[in-house]
């Protein structure tokens, strides 16, 4: 799915080929969303007890398994089952489409946006339902951020093609927290890919992928050490 906003969006990605382009992931890359989930565990429990709030993660990760991706909305319509008349039922949609999410963006993520932006064309590319997680994307800064440059896929590692036909570069950036989501795209781009694996979050722990990332950075605010020309490759050098 494409995600713009016709009407104000600036043209990050004009018509051709650019040398270079950035593909940002969103949860645990650009925003601490296991300390999201961490909130909703204590609103659920404070709210419902912990027998409910586990039965929500269960039903959540079930879902998960089933669909590929993350969909908090679907597993709260299965939730409210047996629920219709808890007074805190309704609620859960005003937890969950309005939290604060800019407040969790990771430190100078707006910076590093700034920076990757000045070098070349700059894009989120990530997982998730049709609803949340636009709305977080929306929630946290970071549509307007990006002027609505944002792809969301249910496995955007699957839909390199489509991602190429709306950002044409010569070469790729792709800045994830996952190890091998980022191995599998690698392995379709091969070295028109560089991967950077941010070791944020509940994966920071994994395995690397097959093939293992070309950078690995602790935080994503280590994106402002890299310096311009490091990006491409030796035969696209000069060409920013």
């Amino acid at each position: 799915m494409t995600l713009n906003r016709p009407d104000t969006a600036r043209e990050d990605f004009t018509p051709g080929k650019a040398p270079l382009a950035f593909l940002l992931d969103v949860d645990n890359t650009l925003l601490d969303n296991d300390r999201f989930a961490a909130d909703l565990s204590v609103w659920l429990t404070e709210r419902f007890g912990e027998a409910e709030q586990r039965r929500y993660w269960s039903l959540y990760e079930d879902l998960r398994r089933q669909l590929g991706y993350a969909d908090y909305l679907s597993a709260a319509q299965q939730f409210r089952a047996g629920l219709e008349q808890h007074p805190a039922l309704l609620e859960l949609a005003h937890q969950l489409l309005d939290y604060p999410f800019a407040d969790r963006l990771f430190p100078q993520v707006h910076a590093v946006l700034s920076y990757l932006r000045s070098i070349a064309p700059t894009a989120i590319l990530s997982d998730g339902d049709v609803i949340f997680q636009p709305r977080k994307i929306q929630r946290a800064g970071l549509w307007q951020a990006l002027d609505g440059q944002v792809l969301i896929y249910v496995h955007k590692e699957r839909m390199l093609e489509p991602v190429r036909q709306r950002f044409p570069a010569q070469h790729y950036v792709m800045v994830d927290d996952k190890a091998a989501i980022l191995g599998a795209m690698k392995q379709i781009l091969g070295p028109s890919l560089t991967t950077v694996w941010v070791r944020q979050g509940h994966y920071a722990a994994d395995a690397v992928g097959d093939p293992a990332p070309d950078l690995t950075f602790n935080a994503i605010a280590d994106l402002l050490t890299v310096s311009p020309s490091s990006w491409l490759p030796t035969h696209l050098q000069g060409s920013l």
